[in-house]
Order: structure tokens, then C-alpha cells, then sequence
């Protein structure tokens, strides 16, 4: 049984791709589903976010996709049981050109997630850095969902085109499977705004939008700060109770299975 891949992108950063990469897998690993976040972007922020200094690690998830090292020597435990990482570094600025020198290389990454060092978890969670390239295109290659996180904001909405752009080349060319969902973050339900605008994506995108919404919440910034998961560092906040809610909701996607969603 292989895990279920989940990647999380958008080409528009500021969107809190990273942020619902880390709460989301502890969220999945708080309800027993071993879970591996690996961190894609050579900015490092998910590496970051559990309390790791990229610079101090011998060996990140660059070396491991370019064949330089064993998988299981950049595997690393976080404070959360159940939530392992494969960190990045600097290493991962050029990891992308190096992956033209391989045959195949859009499924390097495919392949190495397969492997049996990572057949115990249940999940992988994909980090992808905000850019279309060879890392992100290896991403979307391995993954079973596509999350898209989309603020409710005139230009990340704009941005959406594109992304369904690049889901139907990655289907026609490398994963006629691949399925998305547009999970709608740091809504502000203050004013109206972000309510009609949400409402327009309920109208356009129907069963292609997630149901849970996660709202603006500064425990969630302040866990990062911490080098910590929202559930352990504000595990009654709003934010760590809505990433448990859209554990929930992926938990039964990935039950029941549903017809990919098409633009």
C-alpha cells in the first residue's frame, strides 16, 4: 500500500502554502495517520517551521532526488510523533537544474516516494516552492491531489487560470490522475469582501472547492516563529481546530475516491 501524496502549490506565494503543509500533516499525524512533510522550496521555510536549521543537516532531500544520498539518511523526526520531514537546504537552488542530466527525470521524484523506506506512512505532504519548474513539476508528477491554497483576493483568484493551465499539461503529459482542490486561506470575515468573493468561488468552482476555510489567525504565524505545529503550540485555536477539519475532509476524499475534478 503505497501513502497518498498531497501537493500543496500555488505559483502565488503569500498564500500559506507552507503553513497548511506543516498543519495539516500534524494535524493528520494527531489522528494516527503517520504522516512525512517534505520540503520542496530551497527557501527552507517548511525546514524552518519544525525547529530545523537546514544549514546544520548533513544531507537534505536535494542530495536524496539527485541520488547523492540514501532516503534514509535525510529522513528526520519533528517534536510531533508521527511527523517525520525530509528538510531542504541551499542545495535545493540547484537541485532543479540538475535533474535534466536523468532519464525520466519528471518521475525521479515519483519514484523515489515509492521506495520502500517510505511505505510506512500513510500521507506525504509536498512543499512546493511558488514556481513553475522542474522541482514543482516532479511534484505534481508524484501526486495523487493537488491542494491549491487561494486567498480570497483579487490577483491570487487571478492566478488560478494559470494553475488549472499547468494541471492539464501535468495530466496530459506525466499523471492523467492527478485530481485538485482549492482550499481557501487566511479569510477575513470581518468586513464583506472576502464573503462575496468566496461566495463567486462557491458558484464557480462548486465540489472543485474544499469545504473547510481556514480563517486569518496569528497563532498560526506565532507557531512558525516557535518552530512548531499549530496543534501543539495553540491546540485550542482557531486555525489548529480548521487544519483538524481539513484532515477530516481529505480523510474521506481519499476514501471515497472521487472523479477528478475538471476545469
Amino acid at each position: 500500500m503505497f501513502p497518498f501524496v498531497i501537493a500543496i502549490y500555488h505559483e502565488k506565494g503569500g498564500v500559506a502554502k507552507t503553513t497548511t503543509t506543516l498543519s495539516l500533516g500534524a494535524s493528520l499525524a494527531e489522528r494516527g495517520h503517520k504522516t512525512l512533510i517534505v520540503d520542496l522550496d530551497p527557501q527552507a521555510n517548511l525546514t524552518a517551521s519544525v525547529g530545523l536549521d537546514a544549514d546544520e543537516k548533513e544531507f537534505s532531500f536535494a542530495e536524496a532526488l539527485l541520488g547523492e544520498a540514501e532516503i534514509e539518511s535525510a529522513l528526520l523526526e519533528t517534536t510531533l510523533p508521527g511527523l517525520d520531514i525530509l528538510p531542504s537546504n541551499e542545495r535545493m537552488f540547484t537541485a532543479g537544474r540538475e535533474l535534466y542530466a536523468f532519464d525520466g527525470y519528471e518521475f525521479r521524484l515519483k519514484s523515489i516516494l515509492t521506495r520502500p523506506a517510505l511505505s510506512t506512512y500513510s500521507f506525504i505532504l509536498l512543499d512546493c516552492p511558488p514556481s513553475v519548474g522542474p522541482i514543482t513539476f516532479n511534484a505534481l508528477t508524484a501526486a495523487d491531489l493537488l491542494i491549491i491554497p487561494t486567498q480570497c483576493e483579487y490577483f491570487s483568484i487571478q492566478a488560478l487560470q494559470d494553475m488549472f493551465e499547468i494541471v492539464n499539461i501535468i495530466r496530459e503529459r506525466t499523471n492523467p490522475q492527478l485530481g485538485y482542490r482549492l482550499l481557501v486561506t487566511m479569510f477575513d470575515g470581518r468586513g464583506t469582501f472576502h464573503t462575496r468573493m468566496l461566495d463567486q468561488m462557491r458558484d464557480y468552482f462548486s465540489e472543485g472547492l474544499l469545504q473547510t476555510i481556514i480563517g486569518f489567525d496569528t497563532k498560526l504565524r506565532e507557531a512558525q516563529v516557535a518552530g512548531r505545529p499549530i496543534t501543539t503550540y495553540a491546540p485550542h485555536s482557531r486555525g489548529a481546530q480548521q487544519y483538524r477539519q481539513l484532515a477530516e475532509e481529505l480523510n474521506i476524499y481519499v476514501s471515497t475516491k472521487p472523479q477528478i475534478q475538471t476545469t
